[in-house]
């Protein structure tokens, strides 16, 4: 068994925002969806490995109302701590929430709790 995708949730119309957050912020490819699930309105993004292969695959969908997720979320693993400062820095400057305050609380890596453009809580991990 394998993971194979995350869902988070936006309300309705907010798929620029999350665009900012998972493709500008956090450096995700957007992806098409498919062409049965596209009326639901929505966006997927997938970031990629070294060989091309999926690492990881975020939907965002469109819930009303919308609540967002505070305490559940989803966890992304960086290559290096200078990667995850890197995107940390970029998600800063974008103007969302970035915390640090469990940076060392996990051991073996070093992380950051941010929100996404609609307040959904989103861990970022480095290896130590």
């Amino acid at each position: 068994m394998r993971l194979h995708h995350v869902q988070v949730s936006c309300p309705p119309g907010g798929e620029d925002a999350a665009r900012r957050f998972w493709a500008e912020g956090l450096g995700l490819a957007e992806v098409v969806k498919p062409v049965a699930l596209r009326a639901r309105g929505g966006a997927w993004f997938r970031a990629y490995d070294a060989a091309g292969a999926v690492g990881a695959e975020v939907h965002v969908g469109v819930e009303e109302p919308f609540t967002p997720a505070r305490k559940a979320h989803p966890a992304l693993v960086l290559d290096s701590v200078p990667e995850l400062d890197a995107v940390t820095d970029r998600l800063a400057g974008l103007g969302f929430e970035v915390d640090l305050a469990e940076r060392h609380t996990f051991d073996g890596h070093e992380r950051a709790h941010v929100r996404d453009a609609h307040g959904n809580r989103v861990e970022l991990l480095a290896p130590a």
